[in-house]
């Protein structure tokens, strides 16, 4: 049996925490940031040693001394830091520097000594170990943080989050972190599943089709199509459009600060409507369900039938976050999720089969075929199709896609 392991980042918010923890939280973030902006210079300096054991031998005694951390958090210092230079590692391995020799362009691959500084670590933070710096206590109705000192305890709420506390998950590596004055714990959790074999077990193929006007559509076994709108998400995202740009135009350093803050505030805002999207699929289709999505990797979009404030709306959307949210709810509920071509899936007839982009009227949202006049919304049609490679794929084709056929179109 194959077992597919599960990651997740839940998030407690610390609640009634008096002035005296507030400042020992603030100090330990502090020192800690510190501490890892310390390792980090040597890092740079010394030919961009990655080994954490390695830099613990050479840096940890004086870690101790000069932060005054406890014995695990100067571990964690070195794991942080060498976990963020890696992280800038495989961002520049993706992103060669392009060179005309004159004849033609040339690639050459990027790594850590392009950098002209050493990783900044501007963000005050600490990296709490499971049953050492923190724990739960109480019946898991408190929190028991390390600080400089004392350990203090705290209560949290677990809003939305409940379900990963109930033992069947394991806990790892926490961040403490504050926003707005206010005190919270992301908690990395994991849990292994056995894997559902797709093309044997799926009983019912839902195949759908992700966009704007609806941010989803889908069509499944039994010939239901529903409809998940988007148009109150993209007044709100028009909302944060022009609110991003008058303070763009501003320009002052107050502005920027709250050009951040709004950033912050959208990303948050996008990322529960797709946690809550894919946890509405979820329910409504239970286990043993194949979801199938368009494979978008290297996907335009076409925004020329949009309003001008709306165009770059499509390339900001979350579609690749959804899919991401989707896909380990999917395995949690013995599901799984299929990615497929997305060639033709908007012009082809899932009647007979034509494949015309003429077919298609953007302005109408419909779909009327010119062979055989079969007729429907273009966004169901899209699911309709997505949903038929689904099936094939639960018939044996390991890979379904469209193909345009000249002899039908003629």
């Amino acid at each position: 049996m194959i077992i597919i392991l599960l990651n997740q980042v839940i998030k407690l918010r610390l609640t009634n925490v008096a002035p005296p923890v507030t400042t020992a939280l603030i100090q330990v973030q502090t020192q800690y940031m510190q501490a890892c902006q310390f390792v980090s210079d040597y890092v740079f300096n010394h030919d961009f040693e990655l080994n954490s054991n390695k830099l613990s031998h050479v840096l940890y005694h004086d870690i101790r001394q000069r932060f005054a951390l406890k014995a695990q958090l100067a571990s964690s210092v070195f794991k942080t830091v060498t976990a963020r230079y890696k992280t800038v590692q495989s961002q520049l391995r993706q992103k060669p520097y392009r060179v005309n020799d004159g004849e033609k362009w040339l690639s050459i691959p990027k790594d850590l000594p392009w950098l002209w500084q050493p990783v900044q670590f501007k963000r005050p933070q600490a990296d709490l170990v499971r049953n050492r710096d923190y724990s739960f206590v109480a019946d898991k109705q408190q929190l028991s943080l390390q600080t400089l000192g004392k350990r203090i305890k705290t209560t949290f709420t677990a809003s939305g989050f409940k379900q990963y506390l109930d033992g069947t998950w394991k806990l790892g590596t926490a961040k403490l972190l504050r926003a707005d004055h206010k005190w919270y714990l992301h908690i990395a959790v994991s849990k292994t599943v056995p894997d559902v074999d797709a093309q044997t077990q799926s009983t019912n193929v839902i195949g759908i089709d992700r966009g704007l006007r609806f941010l989803a559509t889908t069509y499944d076994t039994q010939g239901k199509t529903r409809f998940f709108s988007g148009r109150q998400i993209l007044r709100k995202h028009a909302y944060y459009q022009k609110r991003r740009a008058a303070l763009q135009a501003i320009g002052t350093k107050s502005s920027k600060h709250k050009l951040k803050r709004l950033s912050g505030k959208e990303n948050r805002w996008l990322s529960d409507v797709n946690h809550q999207l894919s946890k509405t699929l979820i329910t409504r289709y239970g286990v043993n369900s194949l979801f199938v999505i368009e494979d978008l990797t290297n996907v335009t979009f076409d925004t020329d039938n949009l309003p001008k404030s709306l165009r770059n709306s499509n390339r900001s959307w979350a579609f690749y976050q959804l899919e991401h949210y989707l896909t380990y709810k999917a395995h949690a509920n013995q599901s799984n999720v299929l990615k497929v071509s997305a060639a033709y899936t908007s012009q082809r007839c899932p009647k007979c089969g034509l494949i015309r982009k003429s077919n298609r009227n953007h302005n109408s949202h419909e779909y009327r075929c010119q062979n055989c006049g079969y007729r429907s919304n273009d966004d169901r049609l899209g699911a309709m199709n997505i949903q038929q490679l689904g099936t094939q794929f639960v018939s044996g084709t390991v890979k379904p896609k469209f193909v345009f056929n000249t002899n039908l179109d003629a």
